[in-house]
């Protein structure tokens, strides 16, 4: 019994301390971020354009940049997702044609980013003509969150007990009714973290926007959703990497990623609110 015990402990504190290495780490990340770029954080930053070839001023347009693709991005990946798992879940059974189309969502979900760049270059920019635009952007970055919504979603709606699609029906709804008014009000608490989820996949990503929307330097705001734009992941890039005084444009590149983390923390920080307040709806309920 003791020998027992003692592996238990030994279990328990070596995940423990896992566990405080995970979260070691990532405080480790913000705080060399915060430290490096926190100096160049100010009014001015935020809200003036980049001059002097991004040297001096601030990246507004690129912030205002960042936020159209995000959101444009989950305008096209949330309901697309979460009316592909619907059908999977609640409609096609479990035969193999879902196989199939799991697998198909699987292997999307594992394509580099790179790819889905080129595909939207070809597709959204050529093909149809959008150009290097915010749509542009926001569809091809839409397809890069898709699969993350599809499968989050799906597990949400599977952990929706049987007996309140059962007691929906038994009282006359159709499955149309039931789906709308029962299993997705319960289960958008749990489809809402493949929201959280999607935003902070999409937010960093370079390659995709590199193809399809962002701009080397555009220090305007956009005008319609055909405007290049400026965003923050690629705008830290070139800073990063381009130029001839890249100690002068360091502190800048380290504000810049501060701002892009704050941006993705303030959004899943609003999602995580909707999902605590629809948790206590349907608890309510």
């Amino acid at each position: 019994m003791t020998h027992k015990r003692t592996n238990q402990r030994i279990a328990f504190w070596t995940l423990r301390l896992l566990g405080l290495l995970v979260v070691a780490i990532l405080l480790w990340i913000l705080g060399f971020i915060v430290y490096h770029g926190i100096g160049v954080i100010n009014w001015e930053f935020l809200t003036t354009a980049p001059t002097d070839g991004m040297t001096g001023g601030g990246i507004f347009p690129a912030i205002v940049g960042t936020c159209c693709l995000i959101v444009g991005s989950m305008i096209v990946a949330f309901p697309l997702g979460v009316m592909s798992a619907i059908y999977t879940t609640e409609y096609a059974g479990n035969g193999k044609i879902v196989r199939f189309i799991r697998i198909m969502t699987n292997n999307l979900g594992s394509i580099p980013s790179i790819i889905f760049g080129l595909f939207g270059m070809s597709l959204f920019v050529n093909a149809l003509g959008f150009g290097d635009s915010i749509i542009a952007g926001s569809f091809t970055l839409g397809l890069l969150a898709l699969p993350l919504v599809i499968r989050t979603t799906e597990e949400a709606l599977k952990a929706v007990p049987d007996s309140y699609r059962t007691g929906s029906l038994a009282l006359g709804a159709s499955k149309l009714q039931t789906i709308w008014k029962v299993v997705l009000p319960s289960a958008f608490p749990n489809i809402s973290t493949g929201l959280i989820l999607a935003i902070g996949r999409v937010s960093g990503e370079t390659a995709p926007i590199l193809f399809t929307a962002a701009a080397y330097f555009l220090p305007k705001l956009p005008s319609s959703i055909y405007d290049q734009v400026m965003a923050l992941p690629y705008h830290l890039y070139v800073i990063a990497t381009s130029g001839t005084d890249l100690e002068a444009t360091r502190p800048i590149a380290y504000g810049t990623a501060l701002v892009l983390i704050v941006i993705v923390l303030a959004m899943n920080l609003l999602a995580s609110l909707l999902r605590r307040h629809f948790g206590k709806k349907v608890k309510t309920n």
